[in-house]
């Protein structure tokens, strides 16, 4: 594995300079995504006049976290209350914060 640094690029837009930094070459290099080709700002604003949220920290349907409907559920690991985004119908376990997170570390 090699070792990358902070890259400046133009963006194709605005022509202005962004920095592509180090982790975000990672994560591009690891989902075998290309460079960037415009800054966050011309992104965000690309996205926005195709009907997206503009905002690239927020890919879902809701526009806040307060806003997506929770559904009460008992824990199947310790028998508390878990709160979810999904109507549990039972055919799967439910897990509360605390659980699914012990969980999801013992798959990786």
């Amino acid at each position: 594995m090699y070792t990358t640094t902070d890259k400046s690029l133009t963006c194709a837009d605005c022509n202005g300079e962004f920095i592509f930094t180090a982790s975000e070459q990672e994560f591009y290099a690891e989902k075998q995504f290309s460079e960037p080709r415009r800054c966050p700002s011309c992104r965000a604003a690309r996205k926005l006049s195709r009907g997206g949220s503009g905002d690239p920290a927020r890919s879902g349907g809701y526009s806040r976290s307060e806003d997506r409907p929770m559904y009460s559920a008992t824990c199947s690991s310790c028998g508390r209350e878990a709160k979810v985004p999904f109507q549990p119908t039972g055919s799967k376990p439910v897990y509360c914060n605390d659980c699914f997170s012990s969980h999801r570390q013992s798959y990786r």
